[in-house]
């Protein structure tokens, strides 16, 4: 019980400013033992703030007349009433059980459609060698970076591309990257996750919703609009294991285009013999045809992956790795946002 309390009170201290209404209810719930009781069934690994508050999240969005839901900014239809954190202490106390069972069997999960900033320039430049692009993405999770062909950037400065998709996201540039002048082609495009999310069931796309944090409306509210669609779409994501599946998948891609695997703060949650595994995996892949890598992944987290060899990098740092003709080249391409809000190119 004293690490959850110092795990939410640290939690409090560094979210007062980026996100004030987390940040209050950590600071009150490091004071309730009867809500941190409730994290005794979620998995050791698991037993952190974020989860806690996205179980809540979860049964209020389903409960949006709730006096608590009009404390989260991205649910208020009114100046709320009352304390904050009686509100919260009350609302999950009263709905144990099923919070119990939230925490119990889920973890938290980041779909950000934001992230496809990182995928856009290096694309470009492989549009531009081998052509129309068949993509394997690992760790897909609702598989919403798979609609980077489908959407709209507006690069600042370069302007808009893609101006026909009814979603645009912005990323802020800072150096020159390849500018396409349309959104570079993707033939066919598979994700995988081991615990997939299907963006046609309400239940699962609340959940998804749940991990975002309610201060952050315009990331709701843009999670919401790429869901809409990716059900227009269709977007298709396999239960499968990182290492294990992306043989297969690049085999199957492979008969649609030049094959691109693509991970995105994905790498870290692989144990380092795994992510060894996986690099021998593509490394004798590649050994034989020609095959394409996006990274997008903290050096520190992932120091298994080229490029990442002897940095202490924090930072999301994205990387191109080719193989052709069985030779192997590394090419560091820029530093980024964590949601992609900005793209360092050459950093």
């Amino acid at each position: 019980m004293i690490e959850l309390e110092r795990r939410f009170d640290e939690f409090a201290r560094a979210f007062e400013v980026g996100a004030p209404l987390y940040g209050k209810l950590a600071a009150r719930v490091a004071r309730e033992p009867r809500v941190l009781g409730l994290m005794s069934v979620a998995p050791e690994t698991q037993r952190i703030p974020v989860l806690l508050f996205a179980a809540a999240h979860h049964l209020l969005l389903a409960e949006a007349d709730h006096p608590l839901a009009a404390h989260y900014p991205n649910l208020a239809r009114r100046d709320g009433d009352g304390d904050t954190g009686d509100h919260f202490v009350d609302f999950v106390l009263t709905r144990a059980d099923p919070m119990r069972e939230l925490l119990a069997s889920r973890s938290t999960q980041t779909n950000e459609i934001g992230r496809c900033n990182w995928f856009l320039f290096p694309f470009a430049i492989l549009s531009e060698e081998v052509g129309p692009l068949a993509r394997v993405d690992i760790g897909s999770s609702a598989g919403l970076t798979l609609l980077s062909p489908h959407i709209g950037y507006d690069v600042r400065p370069g302007g808009i591309i893609g101006a026909e998709s009814s979603l645009a996201i912005v990323c802020d540039v800072r150096g020159q990257p390849p500018l396409p002048g349309r959104v570079p082609a993707v033939a066919w495009s598979i994700g995988f996750d081991a615990s997939p999310i299907d963006v046609s069931d309400d239940d699962e796309v609340r959940w998804l919703e749940a991990c975002v944090w309610p201060d952050h409306v315009e990331r709701f509210e843009r999670l919401r609009a790429a869901v809409s669609l990716a059900r227009a779409h269709g977007v298709v994501v396999e239960r499968g294991d990182a290492v294990d599946s992306v043989e297969d998948a690049v085999t199957r891609a492979r008969s649609h285009g030049h094959p691109v695997v693509t991970t995105s703060w994905v790498m870290s949650y692989l144990t380092p013999m795994r992510r060894t595994e996986f690099v021998g995996t593509l490394d004798r892949i590649g050994s034989i045809s020609d095959l394409s890598w996006v990274i997008a992944e903290s050096p520190r987290e992932t120091p298994e992956l080229p490029g990442h060899e002897g940095s202490d990098e924090l930072i999301t740092v994205v990387t191109l790795v080719t193989w052709r003709a069985g030779h192997r080249s590394v090419r560091r391409l820029a530093t980024t946002h964590p949601h992609g809000n900005w793209v360092n190119w050459g950093s």
